[in-house]
Parts: C-alpha cells; structure tokens; sequence
C-alpha cells in the first residue's frame, strides 16, 4: 500500500466542479523498507532498436523489447522532514526551569518514521548515467536502482536541477541496455508514443497514447521552473515519474513527470519533459555538476486578446514587456517597457513561457536578434545574454550541520531573526532552525529557536565555524553555550552514534 505525495497541487473550486490536482508522479509509503536482494548475472549484450511502420492494430513488442531493459526503477530511502521536538526532561533544578520555561517538562513527540519512495528512471549511457525526476530523489538518504532483471544498484547523485525537475544518477555498471534520445521538437501532436515505467509499484509497465498538445506550462514549479511540456493520454500514474515517453523508432522523447486528475489516478492528462531539454540539463550535470542558463532581464506577461486589440496587434501571440531590469541585455540592446517580443533568432514566440524557455537554452554570452513591434512597427534589436545568476535549494534556507552528524540545521543571527526570537540584545551566534528528533542535537535537548553562541569556548557566527569547532571536539563531548529566550546555559553535544 503507497501513500503518495503530490509535489504541488492546485485546485480550482467551484459548484458542481471537482477539486483538479497536478500531481508529480513519485510515489511514497511510510516505513522502513529493506533493500531487494541484488543479482551478479552479466548484462545481456546491447541490441538495435526496430523500426516498425505504424499499421492498424500492429503490434509495438519489438520496441518494447529492445527499450525497456533501459528504463529502471529508482526506490529512495529518506527520514521525514525535521520538526521542531520538545526538549527531554532534565534534572529538576531550578536553575534549569527559570532558563527552560514550562516547554522544557513537556512530553518529547515520538520518534519519525522513515519515508521509501519510488519512481522510475532511463539508462542513457551503458557504463550507468541514469536520468530521472529531480522531486524522485530530492532530500534522499539512500538512491538504488532495480535493473529488469532484478539487479539492483546503489546509485550516487550526479547533480540535480530543480528548475527543470531532472536529475542524473550514477551506477558502477558496465554494458548496459541504452535508450536513444530522439529530437522532441521533431514530435508532433497526434504522433503515437508508448509511456514505460513502474506504476504503483506493480512493476514494469507500457501504455500507448498519442501527442495531446506541445509547449504545455502547469504552473506547479514556482518561478524559478522552466516548463515545455508535452502532453499525452498515454496513461501514467503515480510512480511512472522519471520514466520513458518513447516514439515509435524506439526513441526517447520525453520524461514523464506529471499527470493531471481529480483522484489521484490517470484521466488521459499526463506531461513529459522534452527530451531536448532534458539532454541539454543532463549533458551539463555531467559536466559540471549544475546547469547554466541565460537572462534577458525583462519581465512580461502574455498578450491577451484585449491587449492585442488595444496594441493593434494582427496576432494574440508573443510577449509583453512590462518591465527592464537597469543594465541588463535588454537594457543595453534598447527594449523597453511596451514592446512585444515576437521573435528571438527568427523563431516565432507563442508566450511569454517560450521567450523564457529560448532564453534560457541559449549560452551565455550569445548575442540573439530580438524582433519586436513597438508603436505599430516591427524592429530588431540585439542583445548579448548575461549569464542566469546560480541559486541553490541551501542558499535559500538555513545551512547545514548535518554534515558533522548532529542531526540540526543552522543559520547566522540576524536583526531580524533576533527580534523574532524575542533575542533583541544578541549579536553574534548561529539559530538553531530544524532538529532532527532522532539525532544527537535533539537528544542533548536542543530545539529550534536556540542560538549556540559558543563552541568549547569559542565564539561561533556562521554554519562553517560551526561546523570547524564540532569538529575539533573529537570523541568527547563538546560544551556549548546556548541562548534562550534572554537566558544563557552550557549544554554538552556528543556525535550520533552509527
């Protein structure tokens, strides 16, 4: 039995209207789970893919057959989320009760359960580069890989790319089956493909369906996604995530990565990642362990019916700017706010989705024709690509520990984080933001909301100093000085155990 978790939903109310969800398609049950057995046979020799002519109730076995040894199961093995977790009882001294507060005699909330998980995955090249969905293994402990033929692998993550939801994994494997990756902008709608992954956990499976539409955008990624999907009825489900849309010469042509339904099972609305874009991601995951994208710095926003008939547009199509970013390539090329980009190099825009999506699969420093009308006129302008600025999952949230096995994550004290922990008269230390209820900072009774101001004695302002005078510590315990809530108090923190 699998609980599984949507990536995001969005819903649309309203009466006589069911609840609609866009669900990504990994699936997880809660549990401890134990790794399948793994077999030694050697790899069958690679064969060549067929191509069949599409008849009228032909059979599709022989691409089946020599595809499907490429596409793989992934399981992912990883602790819930940290939650905030009360502190232990401690001796009863008043000392402690003045600094601890009435929390601190508070009952600890039970310990969490691991979470497996599942999805799929296609064998690109035969010594083990794997690509799946990046939301498949993303917060993962432990990555494996079951083969068709029941081997089973532990997998390393390469790099992953949130933006895209993709990722690459890596196996120590030699001659393995491979799929092809064909040209997804040679697919059109109404082109016949077969979906392969492992739905539901029942294995192995193939569906058949059609293109349904090209340069789909869900909106389930925030901002910061980049979204061309193509839409099938091939009928995939949850735990097809990260595996093959395939054409008929046995190709690739997409990454299955969501479906859309107001149960949680498969209505014929299902959307793969083109596999130009998930070759150009993994293709730079490989190499250099993150994706490099390019900026025009503008912003825009569809064209409307209303605003084509206001601007005197002869098309509903193209993208509006409403705003340049000082400095920028649009700045510097003359774009300004008003302006309809139809074109980028000639290629014809359809939205503001496709003007983002070509900007970001150009190379940095390229210079590109901007085709735009303005006041009524069609003029082109040329624009040299910045460089998209790189931000991290990390970045964005607090910093970890985790790395020295304490089981919390860290971030510096600011102002603002001060004032919210009612600290206004501290400076200096690091916040305590999630602890892991199974690991040692939560069995010393740390909890979120603590600033560790020293280590053994040494003052500690970031997640790196932290990290460096814990590290010093050795097998003893090391004696922190803590503030909570305008009070101070040594605690010890010894390492987990493994």
């Amino acid at each position: 039995m699998y609980n599984f978790s949507p990536r995001r939903l969005l819903t649309r109310t309203g009466a006589g209207v069911a609840v609609i969800a866009l669900v990504a398609l990994a699936g997880y049950s809660v549990g401890q789970t134990q790794a399948p057995h793994a077999i030694v046979a050697a790899s069958p020799p690679p064969i060549s893919t067929p191509s069949p002519s599409l008849v009228p109730g032909a059979s599709y076995a022989s691409v089946v057959n020599a595809v499907a040894p490429a596409v793989v199961t992934v399981r992912v093995d990883k602790r819930a989320s940290m939650v905030p977790t009360q502190m232990p009882q401690l001796p009863d001294d008043p000392m402690f009760r003045e600094f601890f507060g009435r929390r601190f005699q508070a009952p600890q909330q039970p310990r969490t359960p691991r979470q497996s998980g599942l999805g799929s995955g296609v064998i690109t090249t035969s010594d083990g580069y794997i690509l799946t969905n990046n939301h498949v293994i993303d917060g993962a402990d432990r990555v494996r890989v079951e083969l068709t033929d029941k081997r089973t692998f532990d997998a390393k993550v390469v790099g992953t790319d949130p933006a895209s939801d993709l990722a690459v994994l890596k196996v120590e494997a030699q001659g393995l089956r491979t799929l092809a990756i064909g040209d997804s902008n040679r697919v059109s709608v109404g082109d016949v493909v077969l979906a392969i992954g492992n739905p539901l956990g029942v294995g192995q499976t193939v569906t058949m369906g059609i293109i349904s539409a090209k340069g789909r955008a869900t909106g389930v990624g925030d901002a910061s996604s980049y979204e061309d999907f193509l839409q099938t009825d091939a009928p995939i489900n949850q735990g097809n995530s990260g595996g093959a849309l395939i054409n008929l010469n046995g190709e690739l042509v997409g990454i299955n990565s969501q479906i859309l339904t107001p149960t949680g099972g498969n209505i014929g609305l299902g959307f793969a990642i083109p596999s130009n874009m998930a070759r150009q991601v993994m293709d730079q995951l490989k190499t250099n362990g993150t994706v490099s994208r390019s900026k025009l710095g503008v912003t825009v926003q569809n064209v409307t019916a209303d605003i084509a008939a206001s601007l005197k547009l002869a098309d509903v199509s193209g993208a509006l700017v409403s705003g340049v970013e000082p400095g920028s390539p649009a700045a510097r090329a003359g774009l300004r706010q008003g302006d309809v980009i139809v074109s980028i190099d000639g290629e014809k825009l359809t939205d503001n989705n496709a003007l983002r999506n070509r900007i970001a699969g150009t190379k940095p420093g390229s210079k590109v024709a901007v085709e735009v009308l303005r006041d009524g006129r069609s003029q082109t302008l040329h624009a040299t690509l910045d460089a998209q600025p790189v931000t991290t999952k990390r970045a964005a949230g607090p910093e970890g520990a985790d790395a020295q096995g304490f089981g919390m994550t860290v971030q510096p004290l600011t102002p603002e984080v001060a004032r919210e922990l009612e600290l206004s008269g501290r400076r200096e230390g690091v916040v305590i933001r999630e602890v892991d209820p199974d690991g040692a900072a939560a069995a010393a009774g740390l909890q979120p909301g603590d600033v560790i101001v020293q280590v053994n004695g040494q003052a500690v302002t970031s997640a790196s100093e932290l990290k460096s005078a814990l590290g010093q510590a050795n097998d003893r315990p090391a004696l922190l000085l803590i503030a909570r809530k305008g009070g101070e108090a040594f605690v010890t923190l010894s390492r987990a155990k493994s």
